[in-house]
């Protein structure tokens, strides 16, 4: 993107964002610019900031865990009215709580969320019932099925083998998990999931999606990629996902018990309209755009005829995302007559701002080394001359 010669007086303002400090750090032309795929520079100043969560705390097995504070809870440990039976909506669940867990019913159906939930952080704990009875797919048999579509399968597997993409944290028929780290049966077990449902566009995947699998704090499934819905004995057939669906827990006829679950949403992948990672041309230059209008909007805040330059550092600032005619044009008179007002300064005050306007020639190298600036542009020329001449760079 490269923008009128012109522009090269605007520069002048931009030393006076050094004025506290000759450091580059906080600087709008700090890190790498924006470019074709990416709409924030890098140590973009303008970037949101990440929300404020407060932590949760680590469950014992007599006591769960306190969820993060933007968590969405799903069973607390009291009651299951967030909850109803897989046979239709409002259905109840015969589902039980006891000592605050929900069991299930051997024979009563699946229950699922009266929540839809897509893309989502997952937290679940269960226990496969302390007395010992079957082996293989008939002990401790339950499963996690996110969007009511893939099974994070569980099972009690703690000295107990089956078929490895059926064992307990396995995409159920499609991945074994990468360890087995039960505990005992009796003993709470916790899964932490991180789930990616697949994104299609136009009946193509353009992301199949993703689920990955912490087993008491041991990774089980790393990033696995989807395969559409799993299922038993049958592969898994690609195809697209709804947005969201609800979260069921299953009943395979044994006293599985579960605690202390809850989900955090997570934001939109940058495929489907997040602005953080690799966009597309087209998306890129759409939130720059936005970002510089967002500029221009508070510089127009910032008017002052008795200070200039606050105004003039936030237009120079929207130029490095988006040409914009009117404002290059009201940032070059604004520069105008901060330079005007420069070129009155006696020797002695142009000294004092030696360190503002070294700071001003690294903002135009920065300008020219992304050709917003050409390299030759009369002010950054003009600056390394002052600067050279005064021997500022060795003092």
């Amino acid at each position: 993107m490269k923008l009128s010669p012109s522009l090269t007086s605007v520069c002048a303002v931009l030393s006076l964002a050094a004025t506290a400090t000759a450091a580059n750090t906080g600087s709008p032309f700090y890190g790498d610019a924006p470019d074709e795929h990416h709409p924030w520079a890098i140590h973009d100043q303008n970037r949101p900031q990440p929300k404020l969560v407060t932590p949760g705390t680590f469950s014992s097995q007599e006591q769960p865990g306190k969820p993060p504070s933007d968590a969405v809870i799903l069973f607390d440990g009291t009651e299951l009215g967030k909850w109803e039976a897989d046979e239709g909506e409002g259905v109840p669940t015969k589902w039980v709580v006891k000592n605050g867990a929900m069991e299930c019913v051997p024979g009563s159906g699946y229950i699922r969320t009266k929540d839809k939930i897509g893309d989502c952080q997952l937290h679940v704990e269960w226990t496969a019932p302390t007395k010992v009875q079957g082996e293989s797919q008939g002990r401790g048999n339950s499963g996690v099925f996110l969007m009511g579509l893939v099974e994070i399968q569980v099972l009690d597997n703690y000295n107990n083998p089956t078929y490895a993409d059926g064992m307990a944290a396995a995409v159920y028929g499609v991945n074994p998990p990468l360890a087995n780290a039960l505990r005992p049966p009796g003993e709470f077990q916790t899964y932490d999931i991180v789930f990616r449902r697949p994104i299609y566009k136009d009946g193509k995947a353009i992301d199949p999606g993703y689920v990955t699998v912490f087993e008491n704090g041991v990774l089980v499934q790393d990033h696995t990629r989807l395969e559409g819905g799993t299922g038993h004995m049958a592969r898994s057939k690609p195809g697209p996902f709804p947005e969201a669906g609800p979260l069921k827990l299953q009943d395979h006829g044994n006293p599985v018990r579960y605690r202390n679950i809850w989900y955090r949403p997570l934001p939109q992948r940058a495929i489907e309209g997040g602005t953080d990672g690799y966009l597309t041309t087209e998306a890129t230059m759409a939130k720059r755009a936005e970002i510089a209008a967002m500029l221009r909007q508070d510089a127009e805040k910032l008017k002052d005829p008795a200070n200039p330059v606050p105004e003039m550092l936030r237009l120079a600032e929207s130029l490095v995302y988006e040409h914009d005619d009117a404002a290059l044009q009201r940032a070059k008179e604004l520069a105008d007559q901060y330079m005007a007002q420069l070129q009155q300064l006696s020797p002695d005050k142009l000294a004092a701002k030696k360190d503002e306007l070294k700071h001003l020639r690294d903002v135009t190298k920065y300008l020219a080394r992304f050709d917003v600036i050409p390299d030759d542009a009369e002010t950054k020329v003009q600056l390394e001359q002052i600067i050279k001449e005064h021997n500022w760079d060795k003092k």
